[in-house]
């Protein structure tokens, strides 16, 4: 599943080729998505894209009539074709510019979204109780901590609770607490705040480092260019498991957590 930093890369590869740019045509092959898309998207027609962000692994592409929400789901990936492209199994939907070029969704699993958001976009209920932005100012010393106490779940599935940050999913979720020492199953609630803090800083390196590097290469990701992540080469625990660690040459372990594989160190990781 592409995460935040893949969702990241997306985003800066097609900003160049639809930011300012006019939609000439939408293009729906199968509606049927995690939501189905509906009718009144064909509102964009005719309008000009003023800005493309993100926000936790949603792309938000504006107009001023309303906002293009565009979420990859389990295996979607999103690239940026001449219009006139052959269409291949899984081409669902195409936003179709002005400039001859389109923004084509593929989808195998059709577990993604295409939404047509007139109202608020921050304000819409896939948005609006998400908790901040790791790599944003808000994200701060003190925050974890502050949220943790009392607490009981494992510090890892705190971590991946979108409500508590967007963003750390189960690659960076297993990367921030090896790189951290913490051991995935301790008790959110019992870590100290020192160690949070340290945490925090943690999450924020390694998902610059992500971003900067194109991603996570995963069978299902690729950038918008056509081109995979380079990440996954310098994954120190994920995908790892019974491997020697890259740190102590212990015998990483690997258990599952709310049925997310996860990965650890049973010597350089502690509760």
């Amino acid at each position: 599943m592409p995460e935040l930093p893949e969702v990241e890369v997306c985003r800066q590869g097609i900003t160049p080729h639809v930011l300012m740019q006019t939609v000439a045509k939408i293009i729906v092959r199968n509606k049927n998505m995690r939501w189905p898309i509906t009718d009144t998207i064909s509102e964009m027609c005719g309008e000009q894209i003023i800005s493309v962000t993100r926000r936790a692994k949603y792309l938000l592409l504006k107009t001023n009539k309303g906002t293009l929400m565009l979420h990859l789901g389990m295996s979607g990936t999103i690239r940026i074709i001449d219009k006139d492209l052959i269409v291949a199994k899984h081409d669902h939907f195409d936003l179709v510019l002005t400039s001859g070029m389109a923004l084509r969704l593929n989808d195998p699993r059709r577990f993604g979204a295409v939404l047509w958001v007139t109202d608020e976009v921050e304000l819409h209920p896939l948005l609006a109780k998400l908790g901040p932005e790791p790599l944003l100012q808000d994200f701060t010393n003190g925050y974890l901590f502050k949220k943790s106490r009392n607490k009981t779940v494992p510090i890892k599935t705190f971590l991946m609770n979108n409500h508590i940050v967007v963003g750390v999913g189960n690659i960076y979720a297993n990367e921030a607490l090896f790189q951290a020492g913490i051991i995935p199953t301790a008790p959110a609630g019992k870590i100290s705040q020192k160690r949070y803090n340290n945490l925090t800083e943690i999450i924020k390196q390694v998902l610059t480092k992500a971003i900067a590097q194109g991603g996570t290469t995963l069978k299902d990701f690729t950038q918008a260019d056509g081109r995979p992540g380079y990440f996954a080469q310098e994954l120190q625990v994920y995908g790892r498991g019974g491997k020697k660690c890259l740190r102590c040459a212990e015998i990483l372990e690997e258990m599952k957590q709310a049925g997310r594989a996860t990965v650890f160190c049973p010597k350089c990781q502690k509760a």
